[in-house]
């Protein structure tokens, strides 16, 4: 059994023409079942649905063999015991520095500045302010990340943008780009090893649709 990991939402979307180039179609939509396990038109492919956060956690210890996760959840959590031959170019945003509309962030950065940084991406915060030069202190925060600068529990916040409408609507403005975000593919290292003769012509077909895409 080749299992594969994804989360609701976006990437799913999205991973669905890849995996249909391999010839997998889910039999169930997750938005239209609570089931956690979703069976395909291919007797030995499964599709378990987890929060995108925990997708490298489960490739990790072969409770799924793939995965797709965003670059900035892979970064988080650091990538151990994962293989990452693809980018494929999906669910793409940017990972930004956001303050309210009036905040003065120029001078706020200044070297040897302290901010407050609410984020669920620590390890990125830490990383981007390190190479300023400006100290902060990280408040840790897992939604409505928009309200923190709002009721002054942060100066500033990082998180993912796309469209930029939500920061708009909570009169936020991005400041910095950190960088920039896709999903990739994530495969399980033994697995890889182990089950190299299925898992072999889905990395081929999904890495022909990408090139495809790119041409």
């Amino acid at each position: 059994m080749i299992t594969i990991a994804l989360s609701k939402g976006r990437i799913f979307e999205e991973t669905l023409p890849l995996l249909a180039a391999a010839g997998i179609v889910p039999s169930e939509a997750p938005e239209s079942t609570r089931k956690l396990i979703i069976g395909t038109n291919q007797a030995d492919v499964q599709l378990i649905i987890v929060r995108a956060s925990d997708v490298p956690t489960y490739v990790q210890y072969g409770a799924a063999d793939l995965g797709v996760a965003g670059k900035d959840v892979l970064i988080e959590h650091g990538g151990q015991g994962l293989y990452q031959p693809l980018d494929l170019e999906i669910a793409k945003c940017s990972l930004m520095v956001a303050v309210q509309n009036g905040f003065d962030y120029a001078e706020a950065v200044k070297q040897g500045a302290r901010l407050r940084i609410a984020t669920k991406y620590t390890e990125q915060a830490k990383e981007h302010f390190a190479s300023k030069g400006v100290h902060i202190d990280l408040i840790k925060l897992y939604g409505s990340m928009e309200l923190a600068p709002l009721v002054g529990l942060a100066d500033a916040i990082v998180d993912l943008v796309s469209t930029g409408s939500t920061l708009k609507a909570n009169d936020l403005v991005a400041v910095e780009h950190i960088r920039d975000i896709s999903s990739r593919l994530v495969i399980n290292q033994s697995a890889l090893k182990l089950k190299q003769a299925r898992i072999q012509p889905m990395l081929d077909a999904f890495t022909a649709t990408v090139n495809g895409r790119k041409n």
